[in-house]
This record gives structure tokens, sequence and C-alpha cells, in this order.
């Protein structure tokens, strides 16, 4: 198995990407909207990618936040608020609508056979936090985010869901968007122990699985940003978070790192990540990054293991109502 999760080029896997899957069996694979049209198709889809590894259990990943970040929308899917505007309710409300969002998230993607959502957002709002993130982000309070991300991670867990809390250890201080830029944080540590890194050690042991941000912490590390630095995995996400679960790369083909693709997948891999998404649908970039790599760790397939051990059938739940009352709780 190759320690590394592929988006694909289009609605169908092609031939070139089916030889390719088969001979390297990547741990996953991550789907956005050029993959996804109907519930029809990405069923078949997710069935065709499970069938390439013989895993039914393989990792098959989607963005589905709610607001601005959901790669399954209407008319097929459900529109789920944003993150913020649960934030902004009464403390009651606002954790029973964060559930609500878990759950009705996993009742989306697990209907289609995905098995992973890439949700919570643990960042916080600062009053500098770029759009990138923004409404994204439940809210400035470390422990308020923490207590409501963990609602999210509930609910997507009763749903036979998998959650990833990211992106660690904290985007909310970036004011460049990683995808086009390396964004610095220019803070010192003790600070960032009490802001930025605190709902990431908090929900450390409830997430099997996380994700790393594209970031600068000049304190922490001078050279390297946060996806590329053992100090920021091991001692921060590692040690200080105290995050034993399987940890990925947010997506290499970022413009927030330096490098060629394959480069940057291996540093990941080297500065402690447990696998890289390669997000792109370029071929000859799969080829690259594929041929880059070593096999999966035996510490990381440990992870993936007990990561996977995690997903369970889902309890019983009545979307619909399920969704008017979060309408209803967040207006």
């Amino acid at each position: 198995m190759l320690p590394v999760i592929f988006g694909l080029a289009g609605p169908e896997v092609s031939d070139a990407e089916r030889g390719l899957f088969r001979e390297i069996d990547p741990v996953g694979f991550i789907l956005f909207r050029r993959s996804i049209t109907d519930p029809d198709q990405v069923r078949a889809l997710t069935d065709s990618l499970r069938s390439l590894t013989g895993r039914d259990d393989t990792l098959i990943l989607v963005d589905q936040e709610g607001g601005r970040v959901q790669r399954l929308q209407p008319p097929h899917w459900m529109a789920l608020p944003a993150q913020a505007r649960i934030g902004g309710l009464a403390d009651a409300p606002a954790r029973r609508a964060a559930w609500l969002l878990g759950r009705l998230i996993a009742h989306d993607v697990t209907g289609v056979g995905f098995n992973v959502a890439c949700a919570p957002c643990l960042d916080l709002l600062q009053p500098e936090t770029h759009q990138s993130i923004g409404d994204r982000a439940f809210a400035a309070d470390a422990d308020r985010v923490a207590e409501l991300g963990g609602q999210v991670i509930a609910g997507l867990k009763a749903g036979g869901a998998l959650p990833v809390i990211k992106h660690m250890p904290g985007h909310g201080r970036a004011t460049s968007d990683s995808h086009f830029d390396l964004p610095v944080i220019d803070c010192d540590v003790d600070t960032l122990k009490h802001t930025d890194f605190r709902p990431f050690r908090r929900l450390a042991r409830q997430s099997p699985l996380g994700m790393t941000g594209h970031l600068m912490y000049p304190a922490i590390d001078p050279d390297r940003p946060s996806t590329l630095s053992p100090a920021v995995i091991g001692e921060v996400i590692r040690m200080y978070c105290n995050f034993d679960g399987f940890l990925m790369s947010d997506d290499i083909d970022m413009k927030a790192l330096d490098g060629t693709p394959a480069e940057r997948a291996l540093g990941a891999l080297e500065a402690g990540c447990d696998a890289v998404l390669q997000c792109s649908g370029d071929f000859g970039t799969m080829q690259a990054v594929a041929n880059a790599l070593p096999p999966i760790s035996d510490q990381a397939q440990a992870r993936l293991s007990l990561a996977l051990a995690e997903l369970r059938r889902p309890e019983d739940f009545d979307p619909v109502a399920g969704l008017a009352e979060l309408q209803d709780l967040v207006g």
C-alpha cells in the first residue's frame, strides 16, 4: 500500500488511473466537484474505487463541511450552514446544531459510498483570518471551537463517517490563502498553545484522522512550513497536541509549498505525515508522486487500522426531521 490519497480527473476512473491504482494500491481517494454529478454516479464511482484496491474499507474522502465547502450540493444533497453560523448561537442550541451538522453530513456522504468527511475545521476565527477560512471557523474562543468541533465529530461518527480535524495545528491567524501563498504565523509559542493549538489538543483523542495546514511558524521552525517540518509535526502535533491518529497532509499541489509535487510528498512523509493528499487529478503528477514514495510505514499502517476500527453502522436517524431542526436552530 502506498501512503497517498489521490484525486481523480473526472466522474469515472480512466483506464490510465485504473492501471496505476491497481499497481500501487493507494491508501485512498478524495473526490471533488469534477468527479461528482448525481448520487447514482457517485455510488458507482466509489464502488469501482473499492473494487480496484480490493479493500472494502479503503478511505474515500470528500470535503463536506457545510457552507461554502460542500462538494455534494443541492439538488441531490442537502444545503447545510457554515460552521460560523452555528458558532454564533447560544450554547445549548449551538451544541445541538453542531451535532446535527455532523450527523447530516454523515448521512449524505455515507449514502454514496464515502467513509470520511473532511470536517470539522478547528481553526479560530480571528480578526485577521483570511477569507479562505472565514466562516468555515466556529468562533474565536478556543474552548468553544473545541466544544462545537467535538459535537460535529460525535455526529459524524454516529452516522458512520470518520471525521478529519483540520488544519493542524491552526490556520486561523493566516492572512493569506495557502492555495496561492505560504501564510506566516508570526506569533509566540505560548500564545499559540493557549489559542490556536488548544482545540486540536482537546480533541486529539476524539478524531482518528487529522490534516495539516501549509503554514509557516517561525517561532517553531523558521525554515520549513508545517507540513514539511519535523518540529511542527513532532513537537506540536504529536507531542503537545497529543495526536496519535492518522495524519495526512493538505493538498501537496498548493502553491504554499516549494519543489515538485514528488519532492513535497516525500518531504511530508519524512517530516512525520502518515500519508499525503495529491488532489489535482493530473495523471502525470500522480505517476511522479507514486514513483517517489516508499510503501506505507508500519507505524502509519497501525494508525490507519485503528482509525478504520472506529467505523460503525449508522445509528437510526431521520434526516428530514434533522434538517428541519437544524434550519430552525440557525434561522
